[in-house]
């Protein structure tokens, strides 16, 4: 086991012994890709989630909304997904197991990207380097790989009702809602939509943990856009410097970045669209923010054969884990692809209005064939023949200049006099025009996000030749803030004082945990463990009465521990996880105590 899957498999052993996350419904023999988070990793969830709204909602003065998880079959009809959000299925004919073709190509070979690939290669591949089943290590050569849509079914009302899906994304759920989202907008672009919610995929073969499951949590913006008028300011976000892996370096033997600044990475068409270089500026300060290890993250551009048919570009943010690169973000220009799809299927108007800087004249082609002259000659073809006049004047004006003009009608040309078809050219004058807007769409994982940041704060010491294991999390991110402990738990004032200060932390919005249970080296190993980044501790100085009274404050990473009035507490707290101050302040301002 290499250093990596040890760095795993202790973070699985402890997501699952400390409360994080952990396989469900095992009482009934579990379900393979279906996770319970768990008191802990519910609360570090639901951390991300709030930082994630903080930053990508409230900051950006963009809206949230919260649409249905299941939505009828004519949504996902026309956006596609239907027909195309498949994946590679191989199965073994000698134990039935069903796995990802892509995936096992690309743990046997050197081949990174065989989700781009045919199936034919795929088959080819399989059959090149011998790849085994990984349930009972028959060969797969001479299996065929077919397509396996990833959405799940379900009926919508009783008896026959109607065909429904589990939501694949939650990008839908905006884009169907965008004719009552616009009005919101008081019909103005730019504008952005934000929603976070429960995503289904019925993968074919769930692997790494949380990382690829059957459920899951997203966090999407769809940001609308004028393609041809609205661009981004990216002063804010110009000197950020990211770590960039463009397609055009994904082809060599060695792996080679970019270290640019936004700024640079627009201008040097590194990042083609600044729409994406402003929203991976963000991303990369946001995580940083929240504790991911920087030295351990990249943003990968899609190769051409990888990108999603309707993206024009798009990058992923991916972090190192145990040794791979994972996805957790993505960054697509997804054009118009969405919102034309459901305004030519939908009965609703998915354009927006733009008006222009100034009135533009126009010349505007009218026809309008007589039907009184066309009914009588052409009988039945005569609304054919009428939209195919439509159609030329559109298409070819100058058709019409002589005195009679033709069009081809299932093969077979007719002639018709001009003057039947009443065609005219007018000149109006126009204050904008209906457009379809265009969509950046940030895409963050949750879940992903959440096993990153455990993996990445995960660390392990020694106090006093005694070993630790820690979680060293942003307070911002940490389940817990603050653990109180009376310094023995068979003290009545020194359990009645811990009492009164647990009360008051938390009536000062603290997460807070009590822990009077074994010896106190314990309890701080325990707060260790789950990433609580600061313990206070009641003794005997602390049952003082007035300003007298003292606590001892301890920090985690370093183990250190200063001594407090019990007045300044929630001051000192309150500064330490907003990060105003830091323990480096107190420990130059009130006495320090040694040893645990």
């Amino acid at each position: 086991m290499t250093q990596s899957d040890t760095e795993v498999a202790q973070v699985t052993e402890l997501a699952k012994r400390r409360g994080f996350f952990f396989a469900a419904s095992t009482a009934y023999g579990g379900t393979a890709g279906l996770y319970t988070f768990g008191p802990r990793g519910a609360a570090v969830k639901s951390n991300v989630e709030h930082a994630w709204r903080e930053r990508f909602t409230v900051q950006e003065g963009h809206f949230e909304i919260e649409a249905p998880t299941i939505m009828p079959e004519p949504v996902f009809e026309a956006s596609g997904h239907l027909d195309g959000f498949d994946d590679m299925l191989i199965k073994c004919s000698e134990c039935n197991a069903s796995h990802r073709a892509d995936h096992l190509v690309e743990t046997a070979t050197t081949v990174e990207d065989a989700e781009s690939l045919p199936a034919p290669e795929v088959e080819e591949l399989v059959a090149r380097y011998e790849v085994c089943c990984p349930s009972c290590n028959a060969g797969l050569a001479g299996e065929a790989v077919d397509t396996f849509n990833l959405m799940f079914e379900t009926e919508i009302g009783p008896g026959l009702g109607t065909p429904g899906y589990l939501r694949p994304e939650t990008a839908q759920g905006i884009f169907v809602e965008f004719p009552q989202l616009k009005e919101y907008a008081r019909n103005q672009l730019p504008f952005g939509v934000t929603q976070i919610g429960r995503a289904y995929r019925n993968e074919i073969s769930p692997r790494q943990s949380i990382v690829r499951t059957r459920e899951f949590t997203q966090a999407e913006l769809e940001h609308f856009i004028d393609p041809a008028g609205d661009v981004p300011d990216i002063s804010a976000v110009a000197d950020v410097e990211l770590s960039l892996y463009p397609a055009s370096e994904q082809a060599g033997e060695t792996t080679t970045y970019r270290e640019l600044t936004v700024a640079e990475a627009v201008e040097e068409s590194v990042i083609e669209n600044p729409w994406i270089g402003y929203y991976l500026g963000i991303a990369h300060q946001w995580y940083e923010n929240i504790g991911v290890d920087m030295s351990r993250f990249r943003f990968r551009q899609h190769l051409a054969g990888e990108r999603a048919h309707y993206a024009a570009d798009c990058w992923d943010a991916e972090s190192e884990v145990g040794g791979d690169w994972i996805e957790i973000a993505g960054f697509a220009h997804r054009g118009n692809y969405d919102l034309s799809k459901h305004d030519t299927h939908a009965d609703d108007d998915f354009s927006v209005f733009v008006p222009y800087d100034e009135p533009k004249t126009v010349e505007k082609v009218i026809v309008e064939p007589d039907m009184s002259v066309l009914g009588p000659a052409f009988g039945s073809l005569a609304s054919e023949i009428s939209e195919a006049i439509k159609t030329l004047a559109g298409r070819e004006p100058d058709a019409f200049d002589g005195d009679q003009v033709t069009v081809t009608v299932d093969g077979t040309d007719y002639t018709i006099d001009v003057a039947d078809t009443n065609f005219r050219v007018e000149t109006q004058t126009k204050h904008g025009e209906h457009i379809i807007p265009h969509v950046i769409e940030p895409s963050f994982g949750i879940d992903r996000t959440v096993y990153t940041l455990l993996v990445h704060a995960y660390r392990e010491d020694a106090i006093d030749t005694e070993d630790r294991s820690y979680l060293s999390l942003e307070s911002t991110m940490a389940p817990t803030t603050v653990g109180v402990f009376p310094l023995v738990s068979n003290v009545p004032e020194l359990v009645d004082r811990t009492e009164a200060i647990v009360n008051s932390l938390r009536d000062a919005g603290f997460s807070v945990i009590q822990d009077d249970s074994g010896t106190i080296g314990r309890r701080y190993r325990r707060q260790d463990e789950i990433g609580t980044p600061f313990c206070v501790t009641v003794d005997r100085e602390s049952t003082a009465e007035g300003e007298s009274g003292t606590v001892t404050i301890r920090e985690r990473d370093s183990a250190e521990q200063v001594r407090v009035p019990t007045t300044e507490l929630i001051e000192q707290l309150a500064g330490l996880t907003e990060g105003q101050t830091t323990f480096s302040d107190l420990r130059s301002r009130y006495p320090v105590i040694e040893g645990e």
